[in-house]
């Protein structure tokens, strides 16, 4: 299961562990749900990592995780689940953590008081 930030712990039911479970083991029996959504181009159909196996391409460890498919954590109906291996989550992911690792930087540069370069920054 991949590590919950502090900052965000809050967001998530009392009973995260217990619905990320049923997720992974009940559902998914133990293996990657992704069909493709990941973006990775890797697999056709649904991807063949296990949980606790080797990874196909690489044979790092597989770590079994469960995403949110529209990356809120208080959306925890199951159609918005999807178990992933940490190779597809991860994939899924990139471009909200991209955009929040902006927006992370820009609210710390304006804190400290920092003027935006961009024009189109400067203008809000």
């Amino acid at each position: 299961m991949s590590p919950i930030r502090p900052e965000n712990r809050s967001r998530y039911p009392k009973d995260w562990k217990t619905i990320s479970l049923r997720i992974r083991t009940d559902r998914a029996a133990g293996r990657c749900e992704c069909l493709g959504e990941c973006g990775r181009g890797t697999h056709a159909g649904r991807c063949p990592n296990v949980n606790g196996g080797a990874a196909y391409g690489t044979g790092s460890k597989v770590v079994l995780t469960v995403a949110h498919l529209d990356h809120t954590p208080e959306h925890c109906d199951d159609s918005n689940l999807r178990a992933m291996c940490n190779g597809c989550h991860l994939a899924y992911d990139a471009d909200h953590h991209r955009q929040t690792a902006a927006a992370t930087r820009r609210a710390r540069f304006e804190a400290a008081g920092q003027l935006a370069l961009d024009s189109r920054e400067a203008q809000r």
